[in-house]
């Protein structure tokens, strides 16, 4: 087996590798588009590496930083088959949809061709099931606990095992079902997002949150959280549901008719509505949920916006009333999105606040406020910073550094070489240095 990187082995997105047999056949796991200062640094978009011999490609999840490329990928001529979760099968055109009007065109048209070629392509598999996929190669994939369909895929060939972990989840995430490692690997490669830090956990979580829609409450004020449309979002509104729950079971009052609940993403609710018909797919503790509350991703205070014109007046009705707010929109790392236009408004108010819960990529807005900058610059405008910052790292759906070396240490025999990919230098460096020693071969 020979690996190679075309993305997110020098940074955190992006992410493409290429796996070689010694057949001279290759898959290619993920593709991925740069963003932030990697954006920067990989300005050109088109696919640079001979497409020789690749004969499949493998999809971890739908996050846009692991399919982004994938319209560029069949401009420069892969014709292969697209393996994937039945999940990610049945989320991937829109988040394919979203890439190519990012990149491509806006034109329906064009859009609806090149999903109907996708769909032609992907090859849903079960989880846990072995697959072969060329003469002597086969895949399985394991939950990875990072966003509803995401995993990590096991690829047996040449007599050795390759495991590439994808995007692992921190443990007890809602909704989803914790990541378990695989019994070996003779090559891993593995995400070190935060191979530096620990996450608090899930009940701290939701404390924290819970105390930020008090404060809302309080201050009359509007916090905005800055969320990826997809995983994110549905795992805020199901801590939220129960969050009001709780509260009026704990109180014997509702608050939900004295804070407004506004998902502002036309993507978002997409996905939402596609998150309710994965539910067979759902963790037991949602399973359970699902027996007393049959939509726990909604209740009645939530309010969802799509049109152009209906997130311009609530942008008004925000910068005028006194009324508190949860505004929850995109993009994650305020690069663009309909966040921006909420930031502007009201990031110099001391009453509103602003919630990280997803990374922040180095040279985004969303890193330099969470920083705790007094300004920012977005899209050409300083913006003073008036509101408070907080961040709840545990809903950032990666492993944290011990999550990290557990599930590396967790297997039934050590891997003989540890790869680290998709990660700064720093955390790369820190996690590199803990599992070497715990004897584990790492470069």
């Amino acid at each position: 087996m020979h690996l190679q990187h075309h993305g997110g082995h020098q940074g955190v997105t992006g992410s493409c590798h290429q796996l070689t047999f010694s057949s001279g056949k290759s898959v290619l796991v993920d593709c991925g588009l740069f963003q932030g200062s990697d954006a920067r640094r990989h300005p050109n978009l088109e696919i640079e590496f001979p497409l020789d011999g690749i004969e499949a490609l493998l999809l971890t999840h739908v996050h846009i930083d692991h399919v982004g490329r994938l319209p560029y990928l069949m401009a420069a001529g892969f014709d292969g088959p697209i393996y994937c979760t039945q999940p990610t099968a049945k989320m991937l055109p829109l988040t394919i949809e979203d890439a190519i009007k990012i990149g491509f065109t806006r034109k329906e048209r064009m859009i609806d061709a090149f999903q109907e070629t996708v769909a032609k392509r992907l090859r849903p598999i079960p989880y846990h099931v072995w697959t072969e996929i060329l003469p002597g190669v086969q895949i399985r994939v394991s939950p990875a606990g990072h966003i509803l369909g995401s995993c990590y895929f096991e690829i047996d060939a040449d007599g050795r095992r390759a495991v590439f972990s994808g995007d692992l989840g921190a443990p007890h995430a809602p909704l989803l079902k914790d990541p378990q490692p695989p019994e070996r690997a003779d090559l891993l490669v593995l995400e070190s997002t935060y191979g530096d830090k620990c996450h608090d956990g899930r009940e701290h979580r939701q404390q924290t949150l819970e105390n930020i829609l008090r404060k809302t409450l309080e201050d009359k004020g509007v916090t905005i959280i800055p969320a990826f449309s997809l995983g994110r979002t549905q795992e805020l509104l199901y801590e939220m549901n129960g969050i009001f729950e709780r509260i009026q079971q704990q109180s014997g009052r509702s608050i939900m008719k004295s804070v407004d609940v506004i998902v502002d993403s036309p993507l978002a609710s997409r996905f939402t509505k596609v998150y309710e018909d994965l539910q067979p797919f759902w963790d037991a503790e949602a399973q359970h949920v699902l027996t007393y509350d049959d939509q726990p991703l909604m209740f009645e205070n939530l309010t969802t916006i799509d049109d152009h014109d209906e997130h311009q007046s609530t942008l008004d009705y925000l910068a005028q009333s006194d009324l508190p707010a949860i505004v929850i929109a995109g993009s994650g790392m305020c690069t663009g999105g309909r966040v921006v236009n909420y930031l502007k408004r009201l990031l110099d108010r001391p009453t509103t606040d602003v919630l990280f819960v997803g990374y922040q990529s180095h040279g985004t807005p969303g890193r330099d406020i969470q920083a705790g900058r007094k300004s920012v610059r977005i899209h050409g405008e300083e913006l003073k910073i008036r509101a408070d910052v907080h961040t709840i790292s545990g809903y950032s759906a990666h492993a944290d550094q011990q999550n990290l070396i557990d599930f590396v240490t967790g297997m039934d025999s050590p891997p003989q070489e540890v790869v680290l990919v998709h990660g700064e230098d720093g955390p790369k460096k820190i996690l590199g240095e803990k599992l070497s020693e715990h004897g584990i071969n790492v470069r």
